[in-house]
């Protein structure tokens, strides 16, 4: 699967990799590999796939969840096909609440108590994603756990989601996706080997491009 789901990524554009001229995430720093999974909704065969992945894991994991909740925004469309698909309720979370209307972080019905899974495009560091989980246990839900298309599997990803008691499930991830692309002849050998090294230490990658 996730070789597959790394092919679709790659396929599509969804995945950009360019070790010579760096991508600039938002936090500044430098990146060889730059994500965008949304354009995969633009493919119908591609974005069924993904659902029903997501619908499998989610059998197979997660059996009796209650309310499926995707994170905005590249949570949402997915999410909300995937709670079509289980026949479930289905919610969003904001990163934050609005500042006018009502206020809301969470966008739809839920109830104390209820089971909850989370959709998610992506995985960097995990805090992001893990804002969504803070906001429905404080709504008193019960997160049985989280579902992404991808993750990069930084260290610090895979800690924060330790401490914070959430079980992961993704699609593919980057080790996945950097064999696909070498098989493929999306990047060179000497490219892999500076992936390779991005994985390692991401912050001393970009640091050594500034």
């Amino acid at each position: 699967m996730a070789e597959n789901t790394a092919k679709c990524l790659l396929q599509v554009k969804a995945v950009k990799l360019n070790n010579e001229h760096p991508f600039t995430w938002a936090s500044g720093r430098k990146s060889p590999i730059y994500c965008d999974n949304r354009v995969t909704l633009s493919y119908p065969e591609i974005r069924t796939f993904i659902r029903q992945q997501f619908v499998e894991i989610i059998r197979k994991h997660f059996p009796t969840v209650d309310v499926v909740a995707g994170v905005a925004t590249g949570g949402i469309a997915q999410g909300a096909l995937v709670a079509q698909e289980l026949d479930k309720p289905f919610v969003y979370v904001r990163s934050e609440a609005k500042s006018h209307g009502l206020t809301n972080q969470i966008e739809g019905e839920i109830h104390e108590g209820q089971s909850v899974v989370v959709i998610e495009d992506l995985v960097s560091t995990g805090k992001s994603s893990l804002i969504a989980v803070d906001a429905l246990r404080a709504k008193g839900c019960d997160v049985k756990g989280m579902v992404a298309i991808f993750t990069y599997e930084l260290a610090v990803a895979q800690q924060n989601f330790e401490n914070a008691k959430v079980e992961l499930h993704t699609l593919s991830n980057y080790s996945a996706l950097i064999k696909v692309a070498c098989q493929e002849k999306y990047v060179s050998e000497k490219d892999q080997e500076s992936l390779a090294l991005w994985r390692q230490n991401p912050e001393k990658w970009s640091d050594d491009r500034m």
